[in-house]
């Protein structure tokens, strides 16, 4: 098996499969408060998008991986990127990750009502056991969101990762198993209906 470019959507966000026509529009995403900066999180710095997309689309085209730009609906503007990684389908496990979203629209619907797409796709359609999340130890805001999500912190991965600042990284991994997807999708619909 391997990952079928799809489009996933509800009444607030569209996730598109990456291409370069979304070039422009993911540059003026990750200058939206200047997103590579932040030493915590794997934002490509504005002259390595072309190599992001690159390795995007040829992750796609294998089927490892499944990228996404994040669309918000009222806007109708490219407001971000995420994605589906190292999907195991016979293990039935599969990491959301290297999510990145323009600081104008941190804390609003838009990450909650991407991972709640994703996280249906991922248990309704294609049938997983597991869905993972890593984020920097050091990442308190990535840290409390996936918490608010209804993931479960699970450990740390010490010494995990060399950053581009060449900072070791901790990382904190976090899951959802399919047994707890009825009531977290349940919780989550309580909250979108709310907002």
């Amino acid at each position: 098996m391997k990952l079928d470019k799809i489009v996933l959507e509800n009444k607030y966000v569209r996730l598109e499969p990456i291409c370069y026509e979304h070039k422009s529009a993911l540059c003026d995403v990750i200058s939206d408060g200047e997103l590579w900066k932040l030493f915590v999180t794997l934002v490509p710095p504005l002259e390595a998008i072309d190599g992001f997309i690159e390795q995007a689309i040829s992750a796609q085209a294998i089927g490892d991986e499944l990228t996404f730009v994040t669309i918000d609906k009222i806007s109708d503007k490219v407001v971000g990127s995420t994605r589906f990684m190292k999907a195991n389908f016979p293990y039935q496990r599969i990491e959301i990750g290297y999510t990145f979203i323009a600081e104008t629209f941190q804390r609003t619907r838009v990450n909650t009502e991407a991972k709640y797409l994703m996280l249906e796709y991922a248990f309704e359609t294609l049938n997983m056991n597991r869905v993972e999340f890593l984020t920097d130890y050091l990442n308190l805001k990535s840290r409390n969101a996936l918490l608010r999500l209804g993931a479960k912190e699970e450990g740390v991965l010490r010494n995990h990762m060399v950053m581009p600042n060449g900072r070791i990284r901790d990382s904190v991994i976090f899951s959802i198993i399919k047994n707890e997807w009825p009531g977290i999708k349940q919780h989550l619909n309580s909250k979108r209906s709310n907002e």
